[in-house]
């Protein structure tokens, strides 16, 4: 299956959507200490940085991406929302995929970070069902939940939007954007949480 159409259609909403919101880019996300437009910045790293740029800035902080990300999300947060925009419809965005991630790393990229800014701020999910179908089953059937340290043993999770359901035991029913965002380690707004 090709995920380009779904990765690129995924940024391109959360571009649509947040071009009608522009009271939301200084809000927090789900993401701890950064501001949407920390965020966005974070998820377009691949639209304004080559690979030899990115490795230099890696190597500058000692090959610590968590502090590199933080960087770059905090620097080019400020950035004019017209550029941020721009990054998320941009062709470069839509075809990266991240080194041993392949493009089902790239959409779990697009629809988690996607989901960081929505969900923070009540704005609908801009992926698609068929997206969060993709890095739901991702999320749960190829151990990418243990990535993010949640343990979804004994939880049986079930999008009530879409669907898709995984696993057994306690029972966790949500729309979909929710069950995305607590599988990798979010806690939402109203303090639910998984483990």
């Amino acid at each position: 299956m090709d995920l380009h159409g779904p990765i690129r259609d995924s940024f391109t909403r959360l571009a649509d959507s947040l071009e009608q919101a522009p009271e939301v880019w200084d809000l927090p996300s789900l993401c701890a200490g950064w501001r949407v437009r920390d965020a966005v910045a974070h998820m377009t790293m691949p639209a304004r940085l080559t690979d030899e740029q990115f490795g230099a800035e890696l190597a500058a902080v000692g090959g610590d991406f968590q502090l590199l990300s933080d960087t770059i999300a905090v620097r080019d947060g400020e950035l004019p929302v017209a550029k941020h925009l721009a990054n998320l419809r941009s062709p470069e965005l839509a075809e990266w995929e991240p080194p041993g991630g392949g493009a089902i790393g790239a959409l779990i990229h697009a629809v988690v970070h996607g989901l960081d800014v929505t969900n923070a701020v009540g704005l609908p999910r801009a992926c698609t069902d068929e997206a969060a179908h993709i890095v739901l089953e991702s999320l749960t059937t190829g151990g990418v939940a243990a990535r993010f340290d949640v343990d979804l043993s004994g939880v049986r999770l079930q999008a009530d939007d879409i669907d898709w359901s995984s696993g057994s035991g306690r029972d966790v029913t949500a729309p979909a954007a929710d069950i995305v965002s607590l599988a990798c380690h979010r806690t939402l707004l109203d303090g639910r949480f998984v483990s």
